[in-house]
């Protein structure tokens, strides 16, 4: 926990650095959700052995395939799979034998130790959204996403309270050549903010250079002890495995970094369109996944990950908070358990064009699913529009704001001498109130969730200050915290070394925009 305050020390410069830390405004971030609710179990015992039973007929009969992968191939038919082609087999009990390597919980470190995360277990760690390569805001409409803003939105999350992660692709800054953007991203995510974040994914060779650039943040042998970065590895459903992907999952196992093993579903496109159908797919998928990743490294951590939708049958379009998500997401929170994994899924999910009426209750329904079906890690929690092709600066300061309900939930109901409250009630008596007495005055300012953003005025003062609707006060919002965002200090010598790591990775070869 104290690697990052050693190499400062070790680094030169480092009496500076700390000088400026401790006069620095200090930003308040939540610690991450400790459930004290039980979670909400929708399968039985019969339905849970069914769709385990059928998910190792799955990977025993009919396989998964590890595409453009021989290493991957030669690795399973080692541990004892049958190899066809690129067809893998996995005799009944294998995979469930080496998951038991992996851990049920872990810490992914941040640079600034206080800001660490446990994943697994009561928790819950809430994340950004991933991926879209489109931004919109009141003023700019929808457009390409750029540079600017992916910083804007890794300081957006950093300023954020209730999220307790800075998260990966928040966006996907097409101004910078594709194979070279991940090293401004993993920058932005290393220097703008000291919660931890998320590496890149798109190539080994990018996996690689995230773990060497957080041997620069963090040292080389803290990397290879401790976890760092949690990074997404997307399963193409149905059941198969790419090169990409799997070669960016055996860099992180082999260097102690956690994966996400996430199939990737719509339901009725890829997988089938019952619920009990889709989780045998999902259990299989993951199964597989996890069990690779343990054959490259015994112990390295691995998160059960459900990326879960609809779809629309007159479209085609994904469909977004509907029973059939939750129903899926449930059970796959009781599989995700009774593997003893930790658990992704849900989100900020919505397929609305605007932060309007429709995102706000799909992404409800996603944000509550999440909380109640015992998820550990929410990538997605604020920013998603538009089926994820969309990150929304307005949306992202919502639904950070909103992620607040959850922490107050997930508190549960305290029975202790203060909440009984039987002074109270004595004091006031009947026909009197509570405004005034003591346990009020020594309670209110904790008692009740207060939004940072939404309206509660009187009508009248709402109508004075120009009658602003939601999206106008995220505006404002969005403007406030950019306007007061400070940078989190770092080691002047830390920063100079990422820097010249960033610089050499870039003359090293031509840009490329595909």
């Amino acid at each position: 926990m104290a690697e990052a305050n050693t190499r400062r020390r070790a680094r030169g410069g480092g009496g500076a650095a700390r000088r400026a830390e401790r006069t620095a405004v200090r930003i308040e971030t939540a610690k991450y959700i400790e459930r004290n609710i039980p979670n909400f179990e929708v399968l039985n015992e019969e339905a849970l052995e069914i769709i385990e039973t059928n998910a190792e007929t799955i990977l025993a009969e009919v396989g998964v395939n590890f595409v453009d992968n021989p290493g991957a191939l030669q690795r399973w038919k080692d541990a004892g799979a049958d190899v066809d082609g690129e067809r893998v087999r996995i005799p009944r009990g294998l995979a469930r034998e080496l998951i038991k390597t992996a851990p049920s919980e872990f810490t992914q470190h941040a640079r600034n130790p206080e800001k660490s995360v446990v994943i697994g277990g009561r928790n819950l760690v809430l994340a950004p959204v991933y991926g879209p390569p489109f931004v919109r805001d009141a003023q700019g409409g929808r457009r390409y996403a750029t540079m600017d803003d992916f910083n804007k939105f890794v300081k957006l999350a950093y300023m954020s309270k209730w999220l307790h992660h800075s998260g990966g692709t928040v966006c996907e800054p097409t101004d910078v050549p594709v194979n070279k953007r991940h090293l401004d991203m993993l920058m932005a995510h290393m220097t703008l903010s000291d919660k931890p974040f998320m590496g890149s994914v798109t190539d080994p060779s990018r996996a690689q250079d995230s773990v060497d650039m957080c041997g620069i943040l963090f040292g080389k042998e803290f990397v290879q002890e401790n976890t760092v970065m949690t990074s997404l590895t997307n399963i193409n459903s149905p059941m198969t495995f790419d090169d990409v992907m799997m070669g960016s999952l055996e860099v992180y196992a082999a260097n102690n970094q956690a994966c996400i093993i996430s199939p990737f579903i719509v339901g009725g496109a890829m997988a089938p369109v019952s619920v009990a159908g889709t989780l045998t797919q999902v259990l299989a998928e993951v199964m597989a996944g996890v069990a690779y990743s343990q054959i490259i490294r015994p112990g390295a951590p691995a998160i059960f990950g459900a990326f879960v939708s609809s779809i629309d049958m007159n479209s085609g379009a994904p469909t977004f908070g509907t029973p059939e998500a939750s129903l899926v997401t449930y059970g796959a929170g009781q599989l995700a358990r009774r593997l003893n994994l930790p658990f992704r899924s849900a989100g900020s999910f919505c397929g609305s064009k605007l932060p309007d009426a429709q995102a706000a209750y799909e992404t409800a329904n996603s944000l509550n699913m999440g909380l109640m079906s015992g998820v550990n890690f929410m990538l997605h929690s604020c920013g998603w529009l538009e089926g994820g092709l969309v990150a929304d600066f307005e949306k992202f300061v919502m639904d950070a704001d909103q992620l607040g309900v959850l922490h107050g939930l997930a508190k549960g109901v305290a029975y202790d001498e203060n909440a009984q409250a039987m002074d109270a009630i004595r004091e006031v008596g009947p026909g009197g109130h509570y405004l005034g007495c003591a346990h009020t005055q020594a309670n209110f300012k904790d008692a009740f969730w207060k939004s940072e953003m939404l309206d509660y005025k009187p009508f009248e003062t709402w109508e004075d200050e120009g009658g602003r609707d939601t999206r106008q006060l995220a505006s404002a919002r969005v403007e406030h915290l950019l306007a007061n965002y400070q940078q989190p200090q770092l080691d002047p010598a830390i920063t100079a070394a990422l820097n010249e790591y960033i610089e050499n990775k870039k003359a090293s070869m031509p840009d490329a925009f595909s």
